[in-house]
């Protein structure tokens, strides 16, 4: 579909990035903003709808990164994401910020078994391991991800005994944030955030199968409950 046109953000890290698929094309902006999500991303919407000469009501779907990520950093792009959509009366494509770095992973290096590892603190991370496969639809032939190990928030002891294969191709920033993983050679790829640019294929995939949901469906995933959050104040 050359006339699609999708915007994707994502702010669940500390990274802060917006991406657009327009004319066949893509664009985007990138930068590290920890903490300052909230300054920045509307206007880096707003530069790179401008460059494309695009206001937001032309879009046709919205898609950002629901999670895993920080919590205020998760909550931060779902309250965006939901505000805009209502705004311009998008629809919503919800993408994993692990299966974007999977798709990363995919477009640079070619790697198609991916294990991703975000460090979640308190000695946890968000982990999952995905494999690219093509799957046939009413609408044509598609190659999507599939969960080998479910996302989850766990350990880095219970993530090294539910890896299957030590070859896959590692991803996030995880691995290098603790020992457990670093003693066992188990380090990462220059892969270790999430990119928006990463959630328009998925997005694009999502779009042409009708699956898109409405501002109001939106739910940020956060694997950990607000509670734990509570439990440190000033950490994200």
């Amino acid at each position: 579909m050359q006339n699609l046109t999708l915007l994707a953000l994502d702010t669940s890290t500390e990274a802060c990035s917006v991406a657009l698929f327009h004319r066949g094309e893509k664009t985007h902006i990138n930068e590290l903003a920890q903490r300052t999500h909230t300054k920045r991303i509307l206007p880096m919407i707003d530069e790179i709808l401008a460059n494309s000469g695009l206001r937001l009501n032309q879009v046709d779907a919205l898609t950002f990164g629901r999670g895993p990520g920080s919590f205020t950093g998760v909550r931060v792009g779902a309250g965006i994401a939901q505000g805009l959509a209502f705004g311009a009366d998008l629809p919503v494509i919800l993408i994993s910020n692990l299966t974007a770095m999977a798709q990363a992973a995919f477009e640079l290096h070619q790697a198609e078994n991916v294990v991703a590892a975000i460090d979640a603190r308190m000695n946890e991370v968000y982990f999952s391991q995905l494999v690219r496969e093509k799957v046939r639809s009413d609408v044509g032939e598609f190659f999507q991800w599939r969960e080998i190990i479910t996302e989850q928030v766990c350990s880095p002891e219970q993530a090294i005994k539910q890896l299957r294969d030590d070859n896959a191709f590692r991803v996030g920033t995880g691995w290098a944030a603790y020992s457990q993983f670093t003693e066992k050679n188990l380090t990462s790829s220059d892969i270790v955030l999430p990119n928006a640019l990463y959630m328009l294929e998925l997005a694009r995939v999502e779009y042409l199968q009708k699956r898109t949901i409405s501002a109001l469906e939106i739910e940020p995933i956060y694997l950990r409950n607000e509670v734990t959050w509570k439990k440190l104040p000033g950490r994200e």
